[in-house]
């Protein structure tokens, strides 16, 4: 691997552990899926912890304020060239969560820029024990149709 490549890896791993994603010794994450040449990258947190940042802190007034409660959490993504690894910064995302066998809903994730990057999130409710399917679609400019992936996620620690 070439060192800015290496280097772009490195930074990556970091900010996902950061944004608490599941990252293996390995370096393989556990949340992520290559579509059509795009590397997806999801993680969900708990709201609350946005909520502990000051209250001038940019962070507790995106996607229109931190919601309450425990079972809200912000659930992000972020968009790599999987061949280059560079980041896409242009696209719209939408995401739908769901509990496993019950009705879910869908969001626009917001574009968000965070300690020099772009990164896509908003707020979703994770209610219920069992397993939350989250199916995120993207679409780049020009492209004549979306890419969409699935994900799962187990519901949050009680």
């Amino acid at each position: 691997m070439k060192p800015a490549k290496a280097l772009r890896y490195a930074t990556t791993m970091l900010l996902l552990a950061a944004l608490g994603l599941p990252v293996s010794a390995a370096g393989q994450d556990e949340s992520a899926r290559i579509a059509d040449g795009i590397a997806i990258y999801l993680g969900v947190v708990p709201a609350a912890m946005i909520r502990g940042h000051p209250a001038d802190h940019p962070e507790r007034a995106m996607h229109g304020g931190i919601p309450r409660g425990r079972d809200s959490h912000h659930v992000t993504v972020a968009l790599f060239d999987a061949q280059s690894g560079e980041r896409i910064e242009a696209a719209e995302v939408q995401a739908y969560v769901a509990l496993r066998g019950s009705r879910g809903t869908t969001r626009q994730l917001e574009i968000m820029h965070i300690a020099d990057t772009v990164t896509f999130g908003n707020y979703f409710n994770l209610r219920g024990e069992g397993v939350h399917d989250i199916e995120i679609t993207i679409t780049l400019p020009g492209a004549d149709e979306p890419v969409t992936v699935q994900f799962s996620h187990p519901s949050p620690s009680r």
